[in-house]
């Protein structure tokens, strides 16, 4: 516990010396450092602001602890000093936890916006309608959060369905929540074209990288070959006339990215590229992440996109996250983007994880 004080008096003392720094003139003129400031102070402010309730609850148990130990109380004044010992007390038990979390090693993507990739797997048009339906739950979630999105490339099928959807999210912290969505999605129902009532399985793959920027990964032109297609909707319909759609094949690793979406070919190449930049962040994460796979096993959210992380049952109208082993009973509200609920368990479940391995 010692230590853990220790750590906590540094961060104040940092955080005070930030409050003096941010009120300077020569560091208010300098607006790169300015934000690097600023950036720091936001994110110590909750730990510092939870650290001072803590150490008044303290001030209160003790203060309380003394007045009953010292004795001679009248009685309704006794029992209103054990209440606040009881309630302080409390509070300090509450704030001890919140502080451990809080002191947590953070995620540095976090913050970071993200790209979403959707891809039907195993069940023909079954598996494709359902990518559809996914991509709209997610788009209606980050509507719900106040994020934007933006559609980044889209192959359908003549049916309606979606072979493969990617676009992009922004808004603060979109990858500390829906970076629990990578994985294997698997969906039970009877398909419309399903003439005898039978249920059939079918999965569909997503993947939620981190946004990476241009400084963060650094790419050669000359390790990219890039072919300019005409684009096309279901059915081998042309959407336009000219080559604006994009293929860019990443040569060192095989990465192959596509974009569409758009009639600029300029933008489509900008859009393929986003792409192409986070998946060559997380292919180098990944990589990384090996050398601590022990660790990664104890998380909620390792984000394989091989393993099977939910069930969304029809007729049963469940979904079912099979790695905390949560049940919910309103799957027509998850696919409207009622994902709150699953998100804030799976968080919780993290956490915990992550403290359990950090006693250890």
């Amino acid at each position: 516990m010692a230590g853990f004080l220790e750590q906590l008096s540094a961060v104040e003392l940092r955080y005070e010396e930030m409050t003096h720094l941010l009120s300077q003139p020569d560091v208010a003129g300098n607006s790169q450092r300015y934000t690097a400031l600023m950036k720091e102070y936001t994110e110590l402010t909750p730990l510092v602001e939870c650290w001072r309730a803590y150490r008044k609850a303290e001030t209160a148990h003790r203060e309380a602890r003394d007045l009953l130990e010292q004795g001679g109380l009248e009685k309704d004044f006794r029992e209103m000093v054990e209440e606040e010992l009881e309630s302080s007390r409390a509070a300090m038990e509450e704030g001890e936890q919140r502080l451990k979390l809080l002191l947590l090693p953070k995620d540095p993507n976090d913050r970071k916006n993200v790209i979403v990739e959707i891809r039907a797997g195993a069940g023909g048009e079954e598996a494709a309608l359902f990518a559809g339906s996914l991509y709209r739950m997610y788009t209606m979630y980050t509507q719900r959060l106040g994020w934007q999105t933006e559609l980044l490339n889209l192959a359908e099928t003549e049916l309606g369905g979606v072979k493969e959807v990617s676009f992009s999210v922004l808004g603060e912290g979109a990858y500390s929540r829906l970076k629990y969505e990578s994985g294997v999605h698997r969906v039970q129902r009877v398909p419309e074209t399903e003439t005898q009532g039978r249920i059939h399985t079918s999965t569909v793959t997503v993947a939620v990288l981190p946004e990476a920027q241009e400084v963060e990964v650094q790419i050669d032109p000359k390790d990219l070959k890039i072919d300019t297609y005409r684009s096309s909707g279901a059915g081998g319909q042309h959407i336009n006339k000219t080559e604006s759609a994009i293929r860019i094949t990443h040569l060192p690793t095989g990465l192959v990215v596509e974009c569409q979406d758009e009639r600029s070919q300029y933008k489509n190449k900008d859009k393929a590229m986003r792409v192409l930049r986070s998946r060559l962040y997380e292919q180098r994460q990944q990589e990384q992440d090996q050398e601590i796979a022990s660790a990664r096993r104890s998380q909620v959210g390792t984000g394989d996109r091989s393993e099977r992380i939910r069930t969304y049952n029809f007729p049963q109208g469940r979904v079912t996250d099979h790695r905390i082993g949560l049940t919910l009973y309103k799957i027509d509200a998850v696919m409207d983007g009622d994902l709150g609920e699953l998100t804030d368990a799976l968080i919780t479940a993290d956490q915990t994880e992550k403290l359990r391995a950090q006693g250890e």
